[in-house]
């Protein structure tokens, strides 16, 4: 519930809003909340993969976050193909979510947020109409934003379920 996840960074949007004012407040909201299930927990916590059969984590999901911003809103919207990734090794699946051993979680928290602000600036005084390419084919901002609520939102559930099996806090 909503109401679980208390905190002064983060708000549910308006019931009655603009659309665009609505898409990008439900982005926030989702990417405040990835934010806040991440606080509190220490380095080992946010690193824990305790779904044996998962290679998720708390911190996997920032930078896997960080690399979906990158993809949607710079080589998608913006059609930079050559925006290089940010932890992608192609030669290794899944290669944001680990190994994690030597990452750093200030240095990936400022890359993802990096990512979050250059995402927004893409966004920026263009109408939800405009379209980018993805895979060939053109690809509204309206597209865009509503594919990020939806990747945040599935991926916060995740962090929730993580959250709770790494330390036991439900909402956090």
């Amino acid at each position: 519930m909503v109401e679980d996840l208390q905190d002064p960074r983060r708000s549910e949007p308006p019931y009655v809003l603009g659309e665009r004012d609505m898409l990008e407040s439900w982005l926030e909201f989702h990417r405040t909340t990835l934010l806040l299930k991440c606080e509190g927990v220490d380095d080992e916590g946010r690193k824990q993969r305790p779904v044996p059969t998962s290679k998720l984590s708390l911190h996997g999901l920032v930078r896997h976050m960080a690399e979906v911003e990158r993809n949607w809103f710079r080589r998608v919207l913006l059609r930079d193909k050559d925006a290089p990734s940010i932890w992608y090794d192609p030669g290794r699946e899944d290669s944001e979510l680990v190994p994690l051993d030597d990452a750093h979680w200030e240095a990936d928290l400022a890359t993802w947020q990096a990512e979050c602000e250059a995402s927004r600036g893409a966004a920026a005084g263009r109408d939800l109409n405009e379209t980018g390419v993805r895979h060939g084919r053109p690809c509204s901002l309206r597209w865009i934003y509503v594919h990020m609520i939806e990747e945040y939102a599935r991926h916060n559930g995740h962090a929730d379920l993580i959250r709770e099996l790494v330390d036991g806090q439900v909402g956090w």
